[in-house]
């Protein structure tokens, strides 16, 4: 299995909405995730997303941290994985958004997901996106489970 079928078989999203790439680093120990994504030259959101100094819109960049929180929750639920057959994460909170610096067209985001809590059926966490190895959007954010 190659690692984007990796990660579809962890969470649902789907291209054009699927915002990692790779997996570059997963610590049970420190409840702690590192991700990847390349934003091709070529997507549409260039397109009309400030046009003559294109960037990645700050929604899709606090995606790719939600969705790296959703892969953290899929891999540290895995031994429940009869418990969690029929569920998703379901982003139920974000809070603290801190917007940086930009991303832009052909640029390599690394992105850093820390749980913080867990309570009940929502787990709380801290949320990192760097560009260039410097910090763009910093946010905090909560996710549960939810039956499909």
């Amino acid at each position: 299995m190659d690692e984007l079928d990796r990660i579809k078989s962890l969470i649902p999203h789907r291209e054009p909405f699927l915002q990692v790439d790779r997996i570059i680093g997963f610590d049970r120990q420190e409840l702690c995730i590192n991700t990847e994504k390349t934003f091709a030259a070529d997507l549409d959101i260039f397109k009309g997303h400030y046009p003559d100094n294109p960037i990645v819109p700050g929604v899709i960049l606090c995606e790719a941290i939600f969705q790296s929180g959703a892969l953290l929750m899929a891999l540290l639920g895995q031994e429940k994985q009869g418990e969690q057959e029929n569920a998703v994460p379901v982003l139920t909170r974000i809070g603290g958004a801190r917007f940086k610096r930009f991303a832009g067209p052909g640029d390599t985001v690394q992105i850093e997901v820390r749980v913080q809590e867990t309570v009940g059926s929502a787990t709380f966490f801290k949320g990192r996106l760097k560009v260039g190895g410097k910090t763009a959007v910093q946010i905090e954010f909560s996710c549960a489970m939810i039956d499909k």
